[in-house]
Protein backbone atom coordinates (compact mmCIF):
# COMPACT_ATOMS: atom_id res chain seq x y z
CA UNK A 1 0.00 0.00 0.00
CA UNK A 2 1.20 3.50 -0.83
CA UNK A 3 1.68 5.53 1.86
CA UNK A 4 -0.88 8.30 2.39
CA UNK A 5 0.20 11.65 0.77
CA UNK A 6 -0.45 15.55 2.29
CA UNK A 7 0.16 18.93 0.46
CA UNK A 8 1.24 21.16 2.89
CA UNK A 9 1.13 25.10 1.60
CA UNK A 10 3.85 27.77 2.97
CA UNK A 11 7.08 26.08 4.46
CA UNK A 12 7.34 28.63 8.24
CA UNK A 13 7.92 27.26 11.30
CA UNK A 14 4.43 25.63 11.30
CA UNK A 15 4.29 23.91 8.11
CA UNK A 16 8.24 22.87 8.54
CA UNK A 17 7.44 21.14 11.53
CA UNK A 18 4.32 19.77 10.53
CA UNK A 19 6.56 18.01 7.53
CA UNK A 20 8.46 16.44 9.77
CA UNK A 21 5.53 15.23 12.52
CA UNK A 22 3.59 13.66 9.26
CA UNK A 23 6.88 12.03 7.61
CA UNK A 24 8.04 10.32 11.03
CA UNK A 25 4.27 8.68 11.34
CA UNK A 26 4.69 7.38 7.53
CA UNK A 27 3.19 10.22 5.73
CA UNK A 28 4.78 11.28 2.27
CA UNK A 29 4.77 15.03 2.34
CA UNK A 30 4.78 18.13 -1.03
CA UNK A 31 5.24 20.95 0.73
CA UNK A 32 5.13 24.34 -1.42
CA UNK A 33 6.81 27.74 -0.67
CA UNK A 34 5.46 30.81 -2.31
CA UNK A 35 8.83 32.11 -1.45
CA UNK A 36 11.87 31.45 -4.24
CA UNK A 37 14.03 31.68 -1.32
CA UNK A 38 13.74 30.84 2.55
CA UNK A 39 14.93 33.68 4.15
CA UNK A 40 15.36 34.71 7.63
CA UNK A 41 12.54 36.88 8.63
CA UNK A 42 12.44 38.41 12.63
CA UNK A 43 15.48 37.74 14.85
CA UNK A 44 14.62 35.81 18.07
CA UNK A 45 12.17 33.29 19.20
CA UNK A 46 11.26 32.23 22.80
CA UNK A 47 10.51 28.23 22.85
CA UNK A 48 8.63 27.54 26.24
CA UNK A 49 8.65 24.08 27.27
CA UNK A 50 5.09 22.98 25.32
CA UNK A 51 6.56 24.08 21.99
CA UNK A 52 10.15 22.71 23.31
CA UNK A 53 8.73 19.03 23.70
CA UNK A 54 7.20 18.70 20.60
CA UNK A 55 10.69 19.89 18.70
CA UNK A 56 12.02 17.11 20.59
CA UNK A 57 10.22 14.72 19.78
CA UNK A 58 10.85 16.02 16.15
CA UNK A 59 14.78 15.21 16.53
CA UNK A 60 15.37 19.09 16.22
CA UNK A 61 16.10 20.30 19.67
CA UNK A 62 19.71 18.55 19.87
CA UNK A 63 20.31 20.36 16.30
CA UNK A 64 19.47 23.57 18.38
CA UNK A 65 21.52 22.85 21.00
CA UNK A 66 24.77 25.15 19.93
CA UNK A 67 22.81 27.90 19.46
CA UNK A 68 19.77 28.12 21.79
CA UNK A 69 20.43 30.11 25.26
CA UNK A 70 18.42 28.63 28.40
CA UNK A 71 17.58 31.73 30.45
CA UNK A 72 17.60 31.81 33.89
CA UNK A 73 14.63 34.21 34.47
CA UNK A 74 12.06 35.95 33.21
CA UNK A 75 12.11 39.58 34.99
CA UNK A 76 9.64 42.51 34.61
CA UNK A 77 11.10 45.87 35.14
CA UNK A 78 9.07 49.47 35.19
CA UNK A 79 9.94 51.46 32.67
CA UNK A 80 10.46 55.11 34.44
CA UNK A 81 13.35 54.17 36.72
CA UNK A 82 13.83 50.19 35.64
CA UNK A 83 12.94 49.01 39.25
CA UNK A 84 12.50 45.50 38.98
CA UNK A 85 8.51 44.23 39.83
CA UNK A 86 8.89 40.84 39.39
CA UNK A 87 11.34 37.79 38.14
CA UNK A 88 10.08 34.80 37.68
CA UNK A 89 12.91 31.54 37.98
CA UNK A 90 13.37 29.80 34.82
CA UNK A 91 16.19 27.18 36.31
CA UNK A 92 13.35 24.52 37.07
CA UNK A 93 11.17 24.87 33.56
CA UNK A 94 12.21 21.32 32.72
CA UNK A 95 11.14 19.58 35.85
CA UNK A 96 7.95 21.45 36.29
CA UNK A 97 7.12 22.02 32.51
CA UNK A 98 8.21 18.99 31.22
CA UNK A 99 10.61 20.76 28.48
CA UNK A 100 13.12 23.27 28.65
CA UNK A 101 12.55 27.32 28.04
CA UNK A 102 14.94 28.22 25.17
CA UNK A 103 15.61 31.27 23.28
CA UNK A 104 16.73 30.80 20.18
CA UNK A 105 17.44 32.73 16.87
CA UNK A 106 14.61 32.48 14.02
CA UNK A 107 17.52 31.48 11.44
CA UNK A 108 18.88 28.76 13.24
CA UNK A 109 15.40 27.12 14.19
CA UNK A 110 14.75 27.34 10.67
CA UNK A 111 18.24 25.82 9.76
CA UNK A 112 17.39 22.91 12.14
CA UNK A 113 14.21 22.31 10.75
CA UNK A 114 15.17 22.25 6.96
CA UNK A 115 18.69 20.10 7.85
CA UNK A 116 16.30 17.78 9.67
CA UNK A 117 13.76 17.47 6.63
CA UNK A 118 16.33 17.04 4.10
CA UNK A 119 16.95 13.84 6.08
CA UNK A 120 13.68 13.01 5.20
CA UNK A 121 13.29 11.03 1.28
CA UNK A 122 9.47 11.13 2.11
CA UNK A 123 9.21 15.11 2.24
CA UNK A 124 9.71 16.96 -0.90
CA UNK A 125 10.13 20.85 -0.99
CA UNK A 126 9.84 23.42 -3.72
CA UNK A 127 10.15 27.07 -3.32
CA UNK A 128 8.35 29.18 -5.44
CA UNK A 129 5.53 27.45 -6.11
CA UNK A 130 2.01 28.20 -3.86
CA UNK A 131 -1.11 26.91 -3.85
CA UNK A 132 -3.12 28.68 -5.97
CA UNK A 133 -6.74 26.29 -6.00
CA UNK A 134 -7.92 23.02 -4.32
CA UNK A 135 -11.43 21.34 -4.52
CA UNK A 136 -11.88 18.40 -1.79
CA UNK A 137 -13.30 14.73 -3.57
CA UNK A 138 -14.54 12.04 -1.68
CA UNK A 139 -11.25 10.63 -1.48
CA UNK A 140 -8.77 12.84 -2.09
CA UNK A 141 -7.88 16.73 -2.50
CA UNK A 142 -7.49 18.02 -6.13
CA UNK A 143 -4.80 20.44 -5.85
CA UNK A 144 -3.49 23.81 -8.04
CA UNK A 145 0.08 24.79 -8.21
CA UNK A 146 1.33 27.69 -9.45
CA UNK A 147 5.52 28.39 -10.64
CA UNK A 148 6.05 31.16 -12.32
CA UNK A 149 3.49 31.08 -15.42
CA UNK A 150 3.15 27.64 -15.28
CA UNK A 151 0.15 26.19 -13.59
CA UNK A 152 -0.34 22.28 -12.85
CA UNK A 153 -1.97 19.72 -10.95
CA UNK A 154 -1.89 17.66 -8.22
CA UNK A 155 -3.34 15.27 -6.04
CA UNK A 156 -3.30 14.25 -2.47
CA UNK A 157 -5.02 12.57 0.58
CA UNK A 158 -5.24 16.34 2.56
CA UNK A 159 -4.17 19.67 2.45
CA UNK A 160 -2.94 21.57 5.21
CA UNK A 161 -3.02 25.37 5.01
CA UNK A 162 0.21 26.59 6.65
CA UNK A 163 0.63 30.15 4.59
CA UNK A 164 0.40 32.37 7.15
CA UNK A 165 -1.71 35.68 8.16
CA UNK A 166 -2.90 36.50 4.70
CA UNK A 167 -3.68 32.34 3.65
CA UNK A 168 -4.93 31.81 0.70
CA UNK A 169 -6.68 28.54 2.27
CA UNK A 170 -7.84 30.37 4.89
CA UNK A 171 -9.34 32.76 2.80
CA UNK A 172 -11.21 30.00 0.52
CA UNK A 173 -12.39 27.91 3.58
CA UNK A 174 -14.76 31.59 4.08
CA UNK A 175 -13.04 32.38 7.57
CA UNK A 176 -11.97 36.21 8.37
CA UNK A 177 -9.65 37.76 7.55
CA UNK A 178 -6.65 39.30 10.26
CA UNK A 179 -6.73 42.83 10.88
CA UNK A 180 -4.35 45.26 12.23
CA UNK A 181 -3.87 45.68 15.47
CA UNK A 182 -2.67 49.35 16.20
CA UNK A 183 0.60 48.00 16.83
CA UNK A 184 3.84 47.79 15.70
CA UNK A 185 6.77 45.47 16.46
CA UNK A 186 10.56 47.01 16.25
CA UNK A 187 13.34 44.40 16.34
CA UNK A 188 16.71 44.80 15.97
CA UNK A 189 19.60 42.29 16.81
CA UNK A 190 22.33 44.54 18.77
CA UNK A 191 25.96 43.70 19.32
CA UNK A 192 26.49 42.71 22.78
CA UNK A 193 29.75 44.66 23.15
CA UNK A 194 27.65 47.53 22.32
CA UNK A 195 24.96 47.09 25.02
CA UNK A 196 24.62 47.95 28.87
CA UNK A 197 26.00 45.42 31.04
CA UNK A 198 22.64 45.05 32.54
CA UNK A 199 21.53 43.45 28.80
CA UNK A 200 23.14 40.41 28.77
CA UNK A 201 22.31 38.71 31.27
CA UNK A 202 20.88 35.27 30.76
CA UNK A 203 17.60 36.87 31.01
CA UNK A 204 14.53 37.73 28.91
CA UNK A 205 13.64 40.89 30.46
CA UNK A 206 9.82 42.77 30.11
CA UNK A 207 9.84 46.67 30.71
CA UNK A 208 6.60 47.77 30.82
CA UNK A 209 5.28 51.38 29.94
CA UNK A 210 2.60 53.26 28.96
CA UNK A 211 1.56 52.47 25.14
CA UNK A 212 4.58 50.67 24.73
CA UNK A 213 6.98 47.85 26.28
CA UNK A 214 10.07 46.88 25.26
CA UNK A 215 11.77 42.73 25.20
CA UNK A 216 15.35 41.65 25.12
CA UNK A 217 17.07 38.50 25.55
CA UNK A 218 20.85 37.60 24.60
CA UNK A 219 20.92 35.15 21.69
CA UNK A 220 23.77 32.72 19.92
CA UNK A 221 25.99 32.49 23.35
CA UNK A 222 24.97 35.76 24.07
CA UNK A 223 27.02 37.30 21.11
CA UNK A 224 23.75 39.37 20.54
CA UNK A 225 20.81 41.19 22.00
CA UNK A 226 17.51 40.39 20.41
CA UNK A 227 15.82 43.86 21.08
CA UNK A 228 11.63 44.04 20.21
CA UNK A 229 9.81 47.43 21.35
CA UNK A 230 6.16 47.01 20.75
CA UNK A 231 4.13 50.42 20.62
CA UNK A 232 0.68 51.82 20.03
CA UNK A 233 0.91 53.35 16.32
CA UNK A 234 -0.90 54.59 13.95
CA UNK A 235 -0.02 53.17 11.00
CA UNK A 236 -1.84 51.62 7.55
CA UNK A 237 0.19 48.92 6.36
CA UNK A 238 -0.10 47.86 2.59
CA UNK A 239 2.10 46.97 0.05
CA UNK A 240 5.63 46.12 0.68
CA UNK A 241 5.23 47.57 3.88
CA UNK A 242 2.17 44.58 5.19
CA UNK A 243 5.27 42.74 6.15
CA UNK A 244 7.74 45.23 7.20
CA UNK A 245 9.75 47.65 6.73
CA UNK A 246 12.78 49.64 7.98
CA UNK A 247 11.99 52.10 11.18
CA UNK A 248 13.10 55.41 11.69
CA UNK A 249 14.78 55.82 14.77
CA UNK A 250 14.17 58.74 15.69
CA UNK A 251 10.55 57.73 16.16
CA UNK A 252 11.43 54.94 18.65
CA UNK A 253 13.49 58.21 20.63
CA UNK A 254 10.81 60.13 21.33
CA UNK A 255 8.65 57.19 22.19
CA UNK A 256 11.24 56.04 24.46
CA UNK A 257 12.28 59.58 25.72
CA UNK A 258 10.91 59.18 29.27
CA UNK A 259 12.11 55.78 30.33
CA UNK A 260 14.92 54.51 32.18
CA UNK A 261 17.96 55.47 30.85
CA UNK A 262 19.35 51.68 30.28
CA UNK A 263 16.22 51.38 27.93
CA UNK A 264 17.34 53.63 26.10
CA UNK A 265 20.63 53.21 26.01
CA UNK A 266 19.89 49.72 24.24
CA UNK A 267 17.76 51.48 21.78
CA UNK A 268 20.12 53.58 21.04
CA UNK A 269 22.87 50.88 20.55
CA UNK A 270 20.84 49.09 17.30
CA UNK A 271 22.43 49.63 14.23
CA UNK A 272 18.69 49.19 12.26
CA UNK A 273 15.10 48.85 13.06
CA UNK A 274 12.58 46.76 11.11
CA UNK A 275 8.95 47.41 11.90
CA UNK A 276 6.45 45.31 11.58
CA UNK A 277 2.67 45.72 12.08
CA UNK A 278 0.99 43.34 13.61
CA UNK A 279 -2.32 41.73 13.21
CA UNK A 280 -5.45 40.03 14.86
CA UNK A 281 -8.26 37.95 14.44
CA UNK A 282 -11.32 36.86 15.95
CA UNK A 283 -10.61 33.13 17.20
CA UNK A 284 -12.75 31.07 14.44
CA UNK A 285 -14.44 27.81 15.38
CA UNK A 286 -13.95 25.91 12.24
CA UNK A 287 -9.95 25.17 11.21
CA UNK A 288 -11.35 22.16 8.88
CA UNK A 289 -13.62 21.22 6.09
CA UNK A 290 -12.75 17.55 4.98
CA UNK A 291 -9.40 17.00 3.61
CA UNK A 292 -8.33 20.76 4.11
CA UNK A 293 -6.99 21.93 7.62
CA UNK A 294 -5.68 24.79 8.91
CA UNK A 295 -2.90 25.65 11.09
CA UNK A 296 -0.30 28.72 12.61
CA UNK A 297 -1.22 32.16 11.58
CA UNK A 298 -3.71 30.33 9.00
CA UNK A 299 -6.24 29.23 11.71
CA UNK A 300 -5.16 31.61 14.95
CA UNK A 301 -3.11 34.61 14.16
CA UNK A 302 -2.48 36.21 17.68
CA UNK A 303 -0.69 39.28 19.10
CA UNK A 304 3.34 38.49 20.47
CA UNK A 305 2.23 39.44 23.98
CA UNK A 306 2.32 36.05 25.45
CA UNK A 307 5.73 34.96 22.91
CA UNK A 308 3.29 32.07 21.44
CA UNK A 309 2.98 32.53 17.79
CA UNK A 310 5.85 30.02 16.57
CA UNK A 311 4.98 27.95 20.24
CA UNK A 312 1.52 27.30 18.71
CA UNK A 313 2.01 26.85 15.39
CA UNK A 314 4.49 24.00 16.76
CA UNK A 315 2.16 22.67 18.66
CA UNK A 316 -0.44 22.26 15.90
CA UNK A 317 2.28 20.59 14.08
CA UNK A 318 2.45 17.52 16.84
CA UNK A 319 -1.29 17.19 17.41
CA UNK A 320 -1.89 16.78 13.50
CA UNK A 321 1.26 14.10 13.76
CA UNK A 322 -0.45 12.30 16.47
CA UNK A 323 -3.87 12.45 14.89
CA UNK A 324 -2.81 11.36 11.35
CA UNK A 325 -1.71 8.10 11.92
CA UNK A 326 -1.56 5.83 8.97
CA UNK A 327 -4.71 3.68 8.52
CA UNK A 328 -7.15 6.15 10.47
CA UNK A 329 -9.87 8.40 8.87
CA UNK A 330 -8.85 11.38 7.33
CA UNK A 331 -11.39 13.88 7.48
CA UNK A 332 -12.45 12.05 11.23
CA UNK A 333 -8.48 12.66 12.32
CA UNK A 334 -8.65 16.55 10.93
CA UNK A 335 -11.64 16.38 13.50
CA UNK A 336 -9.84 15.48 16.00
CA UNK A 337 -6.99 17.89 15.63
CA UNK A 338 -9.79 20.51 15.30
CA UNK A 339 -11.67 19.32 18.41
CA UNK A 340 -8.32 19.16 20.23
CA UNK A 341 -6.45 22.64 19.42
CA UNK A 342 -9.00 24.89 18.68
CA UNK A 343 -9.91 26.25 22.14
CA UNK A 344 -6.31 26.25 24.03
CA UNK A 345 -5.47 28.64 20.96
CA UNK A 346 -8.58 30.54 21.11
CA UNK A 347 -7.86 30.88 25.01
CA UNK A 348 -3.66 32.21 24.00
CA UNK A 349 -5.60 34.00 21.19
CA UNK A 350 -7.59 36.06 23.81
CA UNK A 351 -5.42 36.08 26.82
CA UNK A 352 -2.46 37.54 24.43
CA UNK A 353 -5.12 40.35 23.26
CA UNK A 354 -5.69 40.91 27.02
CA UNK A 355 -2.20 40.99 28.25
CA UNK A 356 -1.77 43.54 25.38
CA UNK A 357 -3.70 46.23 27.16
CA UNK A 358 -2.03 45.21 30.67
CA UNK A 359 1.42 45.73 29.28
CA UNK A 360 0.23 49.24 27.87
CA UNK A 361 -1.53 50.99 31.19
CA UNK A 362 -0.73 54.05 32.10
CA UNK A 363 -1.40 56.08 35.27
CA UNK A 364 -3.26 55.15 37.88
CA UNK A 365 -3.98 51.59 36.24
CA UNK A 366 -0.35 51.17 36.12
CA UNK A 367 0.35 52.10 39.45
CA UNK A 368 -2.07 48.90 40.60
CA UNK A 369 -0.70 47.16 38.08
CA UNK A 370 2.74 47.23 39.33
CA UNK A 371 1.80 46.33 42.98
CA UNK A 372 0.05 43.45 41.82
CA UNK A 373 3.16 41.85 40.35
CA UNK A 374 5.42 42.82 43.05
CA UNK A 375 2.93 41.09 45.56
CA UNK A 376 2.81 37.84 43.61
CA UNK A 377 6.36 36.47 43.93
CA UNK A 378 7.77 33.66 42.19
CA UNK A 379 5.96 30.77 42.47
CA UNK A 380 2.66 32.66 42.26
CA UNK A 381 4.10 33.90 38.99
CA UNK A 382 5.02 30.10 37.83
CA UNK A 383 1.80 29.16 38.89
CA UNK A 384 0.16 31.89 36.76
CA UNK A 385 1.67 30.49 33.58
CA UNK A 386 1.07 26.16 34.16
CA UNK A 387 -1.35 26.34 31.63
CA UNK A 388 0.36 27.36 29.25
CA UNK A 389 4.10 26.16 29.63
CA UNK A 390 3.13 22.44 30.57
CA UNK A 391 4.26 20.21 28.17
CA UNK A 392 0.92 18.18 28.81
CA UNK A 393 -1.36 20.70 27.74
CA UNK A 394 -0.38 21.08 24.21
CA UNK A 395 -2.75 18.64 22.91
CA UNK A 396 -5.61 20.88 24.32
CA UNK A 397 -6.30 18.84 27.29
CA UNK A 398 -5.64 21.55 30.33
CA UNK A 399 -5.46 20.57 33.60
Amino acid sequence: MNPPHAVIAGAGIGGLCTSLSLALRGWRVSLYEKAKVLEETGAGLQLSPNASAILGKLGVIERLTPFALRPKAIRIRRARDGATLALMPLDEAERRWGAPYLVVHRADLQRALLEAIAREPSIRLQTGAAVAGFATGEDSVAIAVEQGAVRRKAAADCLIGADGVRSFVRQRLGADSARFSGWTAWRAAVDAAHAPPAMRREEITLWLGPNAHLVHYPLRGGAIINSVAIVDEDFRPGGADFWSGAGAPEFLEARFSSWDATARELLRAAPDWRKWPLFDCHPIARWVAGRVALIGDAAHPMLPFLAQGAAQAIEDAGVLGEVLTRGQNIETSLRAYQEARCPRAARVQKESRRQAKIYHLAGPAALLRDTTLRALGPQKMLARYDWLYDARNARGHEG
